[in-house]
Order: C-alpha cells, then structure tokens, then sequence
C-alpha cells in the first residue's frame, strides 16, 4: 500500500499493529451498552498537529515502546468484534491492536496549517477505515503519525464511536502522552455490560426524535449512500468576535451573556433555517458532556443527547429566543435511545448526527491537555464521520496558551457538515449578518 509522492504530498506510507505489552487473558470480552451500539456507525477522526520540539528525538520505536504500556490500560480498543449466538455485537479482548501507519509529508506544518483547502486534504492525516464488512479483522482504532519536512509531525486518529464518545476520545490520546512522558498510568475500569441509565424499555415506547433508523446494515458499519453529497467547512470565531456576537444576541440586556456554544448554536441555527426555507429545522439535537456523569469506565459514550423543539418560525425568530431554547428546554433522550436499542435486542442500525441538525459541544474536551517533551498541540481538528443530511455543527476550543498559530488563538473553532448546495448560503447569511468568514 503505498501513495507516491508525484500524486499525493503524503509519501512513504507503513502499516503496522500495535497491542498490549502483556496479554489480556483467554475469553475475555466486553459488551458495549444499549447507547454504545446506537453510536456503531458513527465514527470520529481527529488530527492533532505538534512542533518540531514536541517530535524531537521520539522515533517510532520510542513511540511504539510507550503504547505497549498505555494499551496495558485499553486493551478493549484493542479487540475485533464478534457477534453472540443472539447477533448482539460485543468484542473480543484478543490483544489483535490498534492500526499504526507511519508517514510523511512534503510540506512543512506552517503551510498545511495554512492550506485554504485544509478541510478536505486533512483527510490524508487519518485514517478512515469503517469496522467491517468482516468484523474479526477491522481494527476499532487506527493512530496515523505524519512527519512534516520541518520536523513537526501530526497525529491522527480515527475512532470508532461505538467504543466512546469525543471526550472519551480526547482523553485515550491525552493518556498516550502520559505514556510517552514516562507517568504511571492510574488503573480504571470497563463498564459492566449494560447501560449508562436505569430504564424500562415498556416504559419508553415512544421512539427517540434525535435518532433514525437507516436500513439494515449487517456487518458493515457505515451509513449507505445517501442521495445528499455534504460538505464540510470551519472557521475561527476570535474572543473578540464572539464577545461582540454574545453581546449582539441579547441586546445590552443589563449585561447578561449566554454562553458562547449557545450563541453559536443560535446564529448558525437562524442562519440554515433562512437557507432552508419552508424545510426550516424545528427540532434540533444538542450534545455535550455530563457535568453529572459519575461513570468512571474508561471506554464510555456518556455525553448528553437531547433535542429542542420550537413551534414558532426559526428563521424570522431573534437569536436570543433561540439561545433560550436551548439553554432552558433541553429534553435529554439518552434512555429512549438506550430503551429502542433493547426492545431491538443490540440490532438497530441508527444514526444520531445528522438524523436532526445537530450541535455538539466539544468546548469541554481534553484536546489541548496532551504534552510531548512539554509541548501541547498547536491546533487540535475533530470531525464526525456518518452525518446523516440535516447536518452536524461541531464547536471546538483553540488553543490558549499556544501563542499564535494560524490565528486559532482564543475564541472557537467551529465546523459545519451540511448538504453540499447550503453551505454558501449558510456562509452568507452568518457573514452578512452576524460577520462572521
């Protein structure tokens, strides 16, 4: 397998595995929770770019010496799934390994960073491997290391959904380098098989509204091939710009703010709506972390779902209605996910992003926590694979003590998944009325 470097500027691609440094034991399993199997075909792919202080004098198999340690703690990652006699997925602790692909990179990382078509090329920086259509052999995670010519390097990670949610995600790289500083990693557990919340399917027949079912997929988790082609785009919102926008929003009223993601979430809701027309979205799905989450299972899709619903026109609505939508009428379905998974015994095929236009709240996420030899990530990229057509907003912190890079300084970084003919509407209307490129 192997890109050259006249086609592509990525060359010199290796493959390899990469599992435990011990062995995790005969018959070991685990079973993923109601709401871990609702999240099978989604996937997360994220890109953690470093200087070349961060990189210097880490070789591969200095690298490779760490992980041996640190998937001692994450052996279920490194497992393949198998289904039970019943067809319920769980995964088979058979210590087969993340993926590790080696590469390099004919550019600096200054002039990737700088790339106006950064979005799509960012691709070459993970993998983007799906789990099936033969389960025993798809690796749940795949980890990319890229050198840049300069010394610096990036680190990409695909990651099944079913395994964890973002801060899940976050929190599995920033204790690879935790692994790589030397620290002893502090033992947690799994989850026992179950689900995150008491429920009672009879108790929940009403179906959930922030996900849909999508036809069967069988042993190949992904999303089939919908009729809609989606874009993907992001923009900085500086601190400057998102004071001006929160203080725009609520209209001098005595100095109450609210908090940026919904201020975001309330222009950029207004601003598809007004694309969207006589389809406005009225029913949005939000998702966050749990501030209440006491689960402590290191593997976990704990995050808050829940949907807001108005029955006034969003589009000719104020901004400050919108913000206090969400802020105030939140309905979290997480057990009706969890409920319509039972009563289907673990075999629903479903999709959350996209099944609503859907915000995700990722300001909480430890994406700027990881240090290699002191230095933290000069710019941190996440997105969501499996967006159904209504669309996901992802908003993200930057880097704050990372000085200038990019101009990601402050502020927020948000991306926007829509259907490919709305996204230069949507960057209209926020330009025009909210100016914000």
């Amino acid at each position: 397998m192997g890109i050259s470097k006249e086609e592509s500027p990525i060359f010199n691609i290796k493959l390899s595995s990469v599992g435990p440094g011990r062995c995790t034991g005969q018959d070991v399993v685990h079973v993923p929770s109601n709401m871990d199997l609702a999240m099978k075909l989604h996937y997360l792919r994220g890109v953690y770019y470093f200087s070349s202080q961060a990189f210097q004098g880490l070789t591969i198999k200095k690298i490779k010496e760490a992980m041996f340690k640190w998937l001692n703690h994450y052996y279920v990652a490194c497992g393949r799934f198998r289904r039970s006699e019943s067809g319920r997925p769980f995964v088979k602790c058979n210590d087969c390994g993340v993926r590790m692909i080696e590469a390099e990179c004919d550019r600096t990382a200054d002039e990737w960073l700088e790339m106006k078509d950064l979005i799509s090329q960012q691709k070459l920086l993970f993998p983007n491997q799906v789990i099936g259509p033969e389960l025993q052999f798809s690796p749940q995670v795949l980890i990319q290391i890229t050198k840049f010519k300069c010394g610096g390097a990036s680190l990409g990670l695909s990651w099944a959904h079913v395994l964890g949610d973002a801060f899940c995600a976050a929190e599995f790289i920033d204790m690879w380098g935790k692994s790589m500083a030397g620290h002893q990693l502090s033992e947690q557990s799994y989850e026992k098989p179950g689900n995150h919340l008491p429920l009672s399917p009879e108790k929940h027949l009403e179906d959930p509204v922030s996900v849909k079912r999508v036809a069967p997929v069988d042993d190949h988790w992904i999303v089939g091939n919908s009729k809609t082609k989606m874009e993907t785009y992001s923009f900085h919102v500086s601190s400057t710009q998102l004071s001006r926008l929160q203080a725009e929003i609520c209209g001098g009223n005595d100095g109450f703010r609210f908090p940026p993601f919904e201020s975001l979430c309330a222009v950029i809701w207004q601003s598809i709506a007004k694309v969207r027309k006589r389809a406005e979205p009225k029913v949005v799905t939000i998702c966050r972390s749990d501030p209440h989450d006491k689960v402590k299972a290191m593997l976990r899709n704990s995050q808050v779902i829940g949907v807001v619903s108005t029955d006034f026109p969003t589009a000719e609505a104020q901004a400050e209605d919108l913000a206090l939508l969400i802020t105030e009428t939140l309905v979290d379905e997480r057990r009706k996910i969890e409920a319509a998974v039972e009563r289907e015994k673990g075999l629903s095929d479903l999709v959350m992003y996209g099944a609503n236009l859907t915000f995700v709240n990722l300001e909480d996420a430890k994406f700027y926590t990881l240090e290699l030899h002191g230095q933290k990530p000069l710019y941190v990229s996440y997105a969501v694979d499996g967006v159904g057509d209504e669309g996901v907003v992802l908003v993200l912190p930057t880097p704050k003590d990372s000085g200038e890079v990019g101009g990601f300084c402050g502020g927020r970084i948000v991306s926007i998944t829509l259907p490919e003919n709305e996204v230069w509407g949507v960057k209209s209307e926020l330009k025009g009325r909210w100016s914000i490129t």
